[in-house]
């Protein structure tokens, strides 16, 4: 696409973000029925199902990149986009859900599976810090010590998800008091309904995720290609294009996802689906590895582990967030979502001086 005119290439991002926005709300759809329908609960399907279809382009470029050798696109695909990607709980926060006595996002889906989701979000960007420390030429059967606790710790998280939707040692439930899926409305009375999505079959539920994901997949790849190729007109560095613009581009499912989810009266799904895309995207280091037989992790730069350090930062803001549950919203938003987008910005300020 670098041949192809800046107009041309607009045009071809706006129309790519057009479908990856559409499917993204069907994907939120579907697994809103099939969460119900094979009980997994929420949180589980939004730190699998719904967090792995949303991000398919990064699947996609990750295992290209590997495949050409391009080891520092993938590192930087992979972990450019982590702390935009918590960023997008600051735009679910702020229009998910408007109106006089709307209380904060983290106040309305508090609950200790989301808190361990944070968690372990947490816990597998520090082994990737410690794995871009290590040296070069510890491969085993094409694998790395550091990608494979990614991988062990993101399994383990999911199992912990899993106990912790059904059982937790607490005199309470696992929902905050007002939260879950049972929760009444604000501003209303009654039990919450899921809506008319109940209705569709869970044959058709699958049909519409698989379809949802393969078009995420496809414009998902045309947007950051197309994206790329217009930041190299444009002369945006690597670095601050794949922390701002490409990192906004591919976190247009998890938005337009995460919005469906929240109207559909799911807070819990709509903070899940980011915690468990953050958690699951490091993972794809072990497939990089394989791919290339050479270790990634230590290819990661001052740049890439800056971000990687920030987005556990915004995590555990939005962790704390969920066990004081602020009523406050300031500016439209919760005072932990204006914490975390305050970070951002600063964050993004302090990027612009390592890449200059």
């Amino acid at each position: 696409m670098s041949t192809l005119p800046l107009g041309l290439l607009v045009v071809i991002f706006v129309a790519a973000a057009a479908v990856v926005w559409v499917a993204g709300i069907q994907l939120s759809r579907a697994v809103d029925v099939l969460d119900a329908r094979l009980h997994l609960g929420s949180a589980l399907g939004g730190l699998v199902m719904l967090a792995v279809a949303t991000n398919l382009p990064e699947i996609a470029i990750t295992v290209s990149a590997a495949a050409s050798g391009n080891l520092d696109v993938a590192v930087g695909n992979i972990l450019g986009g982590i702390a935009l990607q918590t960023v997008v709980l600051v735009v679910l926060d702020a229009f998910g859900r408007r109106g006089r006595g709307v209380r904060s996002l983290t106040h309305r889906a508090a609950s200790l599976s989301l808190v361990l989701e944070g968690i372990v979000v947490v816990s597998v960007l520090a082994v990737v810090i410690v794995g871009s420390q290590l040296p070069g030429g510890l491969e085993v059967l094409r694998l790395t010590p550091d990608v494979v606790l990614i991988a062990a710790l993101w399994i383990v998280g999911l199992l912990l998800v899993r106990r912790a939707g059904s059982h937790l040692p607490w005199h309470g439930e696992d929902n905050a008091p007002g939260t879950g899926p049972r929760a009444p409305r604000q501003g209303g009375s009654g039990p919450r309904r899921r809506g008319s999505t109940t209705t569709m079959s869970t044959r058709r539920a699958a049909i519409v995720f698989s379809v949802a994901a393969g078009a995420t997949l496809v414009a998902g790849v045309v947007l950051e290609r197309a994206g790329d190729a217009a930041s190299s007109q444009i002369g945006l560095s690597g670095v601050l294009f794949g922390a701002t613009v490409l990192a906004l581009a591919t976190s247009l499912p998890q938005i337009s996802t995460g919005l469906q989810a929240i109207r559909q009266g799911d807070d819990t799904l709509a903070i899940s689906d980011i915690f468990g895309g953050n958690a699951f995207l490091p993972v794809l280091f072990l497939m990089a590895t394989v791919i290339s037989g050479s270790a990634v992790l230590p290819r990661a730069d001052g740049a890439d582990i800056y971000l990687t350090a920030l987005a556990a930062l915004l995590t555990l803001v939005y962790v704390v967030g969920l066990i004081f549950r602020p009523r406050r919203r300031i500016l439209g938003m919760g005072v932990d979502s204006l914490v975390v987008l305050t970070l951002y910005v600063l964050g993004v300020g302090g990027l612009f001086t390592i890449a200059a």
